[in-house]
């Protein structure tokens, strides 16, 4: 028999590019693929890559350089060793990316990955292969399904990709050209999907997608479904038993949407929301299309469709043109929506993108500064919503053994990690946890039911949050 080949894959970014990289496993399994944790006995290295981040380019051509060196020395032992780069970065800068590191042998597009076992072969006839268009054949009509044993072994929650691409154009993001317009796949082929994992055991599902709602996919009946009708569809399917979805856009927020939080026990309470900033004047010339009273009325609909929904955002500080009066109104709304956890960063030029263009008037002394205390009143509220949780009784789907011997931790509904002294049979199961204490992000606690219960719990959440 042949020995199976070694693949070795790092993901950067988003968690498109997590459920991607797991995509590209299974569709190089059938090529006789098996993956490892080492970089040095791998036949094959994907680096799947993102652009969203500061200096994203530069960090892949520094791993590129230390994968050279890796691969030159398997040359040495007579074994041949591939590298290939995807994602974004691959997407935005294909032959520059030849030009730089000719070690490369495959250049392949976010769209195209489906193409992997051709793009090997080509390279190693013709010595390289570049793939960044946009095809037109949806590409997850030929991806390989994942096997029964590769879904167990990635535990009991999943991502699955319902939409990819945006519309938005946002002045400060790659999105649009690295990733396409906005493409959402039929209802029917999610449903198969999503069977097929619950059937496996996955009982927490993410739905994601650059914009994901902005889903609007082909529906059984032939007509458009919103992401709130096809949150309906897959709560129905036996064993899922917690839904969530991610990242929105505020504009996107339809009243099929708030009625899935209102109606769907399975939906967790959880929103992550970017906003952006809080001044009209930044969000106009960051294209958002909304304002921040725009953004506060769709907070307010979620609140009154469920009282203990919680919101997580996304912030950019030091914008070009950014103003200490138009921080103020960030950290105003931040004040006023008040969450349980938020991502910030500073602003950074996107190549190619409209604000790269724009003159930056935030000098990086201050938007540290603004940085630090937009990051201080944020941790403020994550401590005080996690603290509030002390001496409650919460559930938790427990996923895998901890660090520390005896120790199973699990997830809230709002993504707190919660730890329990319990047996390995809990995990895959909702029971509900007395919380003890705090230990900086992570809850301890202990089950509030005998051990040796091993039916689910509901999935209702009691936080007194």
């Amino acid at each position: 028999m042949t020995p199976p080949r070694k693949l070795h894959i790092k993901s950067y970014g988003c968690q498109m590019n997590v459920y991607d990289a797991q995509r590209m496993v299974d569709t190089l399994a059938p090529e006789g693929f098996v993956e490892t944790g080492s970089v040095e006995d791998a036949d094959l290295v994907i680096l799947n890559t993102c652009h969203i981040r500061e200096k994203a380019s530069e960090k892949v051509y520094s791993e590129l350089g230390r994968l050279r060196v890796v691969k030159d020395e398997a040359a040495r032992e007579g074994r041949a060793m591939q590298i290939a780069v995807a994602g974004c970065v691959a997407q935005a800068e294909g032959e520059e990316i030849v030009r730089r590191a000719p070690t490369v042998d495959v250049v392949v597009g976010p769209q195209s990955y489906h193409h992997l076992p051709e793009l090997l072969k080509r390279a190693g006839n013709e010595g390289r292969a570049i793939e960044t268009e946009f095809p037109a054949a949806d590409k997850f009509g030929f991806l390989a399904q994942p096997k029964p044993d590769a879904i167990r072994a990635r535990g009991i929650s999943a991502f699955v990709t319902v939409q990819e691409g945006c519309d938005k154009f946002c002045t400060f993001c790659v999105v649009p050209y690295t990733r396409g317009a906005e493409v959402s796949r039929p209802v029917a082929k999610i449903v198969e999907d999503v069977k097929r994992l619950a059937d496996n055991g996955v009982r927490e599902l993410t739905l994601i997608g650059q914009n994901v709602n902005a889903y609007h996919g082909e529906g059984p009946d032939g007509k458009t479904w919103g992401l709130g009708k096809l949150l309906e569809r897959l709560a129905a399917i036996p064993g899922i038993a917690r839904l969530r979805y991610s990242t929105s856009h505020p504009r996107d927020v339809d009243d099929g949407l708030i009625a899935a939080h209102r109606d769907l026990d399975a939906l967790m309470p959880f929103v992550h929301l970017p906003v952006q900033s809080g001044s009209d004047r930044i969000l106009a010339a960051m294209n958002r299309k909304h304002t921040a009273d725009d953004y506060r009325e769709v907070i307010d609909r979620f609140r009154t469709a469920r009282q203990d929904i919680a919101f997580s955002s996304d912030f950019i500080v030091g914008f070009p043109g950014e103003s200490e009066q138009d921080f103020l109104a960030t950290l105003a709304l931040v004040t006023q929506i008040g969450y349980a956890a938020a991502y910030s960063f500073k602003y950074s030029a996107r190549p190619g993108t409209p604000a790269a263009d724009m003159q930056e008037t935030v000098s990086p002394a201050e938007m540290d500064q603004r940085l630090e205390r937009l990051q201080e009143l944020i941790d403020s509220q994550q401590s005080a919503f996690n603290k509030a949780a002390i001496g409650s009784t919460v559930d938790v789907l427990f996923e895998r053994p901890a660090r520390k011997d005896g120790q199973i931790v699990g997830r809230t509904a709002f993504l707190q990690p919660a730890h329990v002294m319990a047996s390995p049979d809990i995990i895959g199961q909702i029971l509900p946890v007395r919380i003890d204490s705090l230990e900086r992000y992570s809850f301890l606690g202990e089950l509030a039911v005998p051990r040796n219960v091993r039916e689910p719990a509901s999935s209702s959440i009691a936080t007194g949050a």
